[in-house]
């Protein structure tokens, strides 16, 4: 199938150290613990990165980083989008100058284009841009869905490769599978829960927050069913399936990082306005976790 950026990729969280530093080091081995642990490719500054919160300088430096932990083997996706046109460009450029394999170009937030604003928007970045582009359609957050005709649009552009679809809907998806080809718009889910049931719609596979805690096993669901076993996969599917909810029981990434922080190595607080997630969060993701590696 065509997955430019591989099946497995995991939206990373961005350490901070104890004085709210982005910590490089715990980066660096954070990146290498997700590569070894089931991700094709990373994303680097998404959401989950809290990249409202980083200026240009850090999402820069975080782009070096990864790529130098994880070298040619894992794709890096850079998180370049914004809700300005030329900002993205200009951040775009710079990831393609720290190494990054792709970028990640969000709909444009608050502002609320036009369809015909955002093919304009998308096709800007992608023409500036020398990696191939992964379109993030997140209508939740940014009160602005790319609708299926707009993405078939896009989807002509040579370096506009896949979208990462958050919409929550199968039937957007399996609308989105009807009017593009999978040779001209991979199609990636983007939310955890929904991986499998989007599999089934014609997605290739997962940007993942649950990765970061099971990744394995994550991998082991997609490859089922890339290979037809759906029993497999299906078994799998209903294993994650707690663990996708509870590290959404607060605001992603607090919930995340606090079960990192906890099972593998810290990885620091959010920066405000997010804050630490509480006990009853991690006890729920700890619970749920135990289901998923069992499985």
């Amino acid at each position: 199938m065509n997955a430019p950026f591989g099946h497995v990729l995991t939206a990373m969280i961005t350490p901070f150290d104890g004085g709210g530093a982005v910590d490089h080091r715990r980066a660096y081995e954070l990146a290498r613990h997700l590569a070894e642990t089931g991700s094709d490719g990373i994303v680097v500054a998404g959401t989950t990165g809290e990249s409202p919160t980083l200026s240009d300088d850090e999402k820069i430096a975080l782009f070096t980083t990864v790529k130098e932990a994880v070298g040619d083997g894992t794709h890096v996706v850079a998180g370049t989008g914004t809700y300005d046109t030329a900002h993205s460009i200009h951040l775009s450029e710079a990831a393609v100058a720290a190494g990054a394999d792709g970028v990640m170009a969000v709909t444009p937030y608050y502002s609320r284009p036009s369809q015909e604003g955002l093919v304009a928007h998308f096709t800007a970045i992608a023409d500036a841009s020398e990696v191939p582009v992964l379109l993030y359609n997140i209508p939740g957050r940014t009160a602005r869905r790319i609708e299926v005709s707009t993405l078939a649009t896009l989807a002509r552009h040579e370096r506009i490769v896949a979208v990462k679809d958050a919409v929550g809907l199968t039937g957007f998806t399996t609308d989105s599978r009807v009017a593009i080809s999978a040779d001209d718009l991979a199609i990636y889910s983007g939310d955890d829960i929904n991986t499998l049931p989007m599999m089934a719609c014609g997605a290739v596979g997962i940007v993942s927050v649950a990765s970061h805690l099971a990744g394995r096993q994550i991998a082991r669901m997609v490859h089922a069913a890339l290979s037809g076993d759906w029993d497999e996969a299906g078994r799998l599917h209903l294993a994650l399936a707690p663990l996708a909810r509870s590290v959404f029981l607060e605001p992603n990434p607090m919930p995340v990082k606090a079960a990192l922080s906890a099972m593998w190595k810290p990885v620091g607080d959010p920066r405000l306005p997010l804050v630490t997630a509480t006990d009853a969060t991690l006890a729920a993701i700890k619970e749920a976790l135990a289901v998923a590696q069992a499985a």
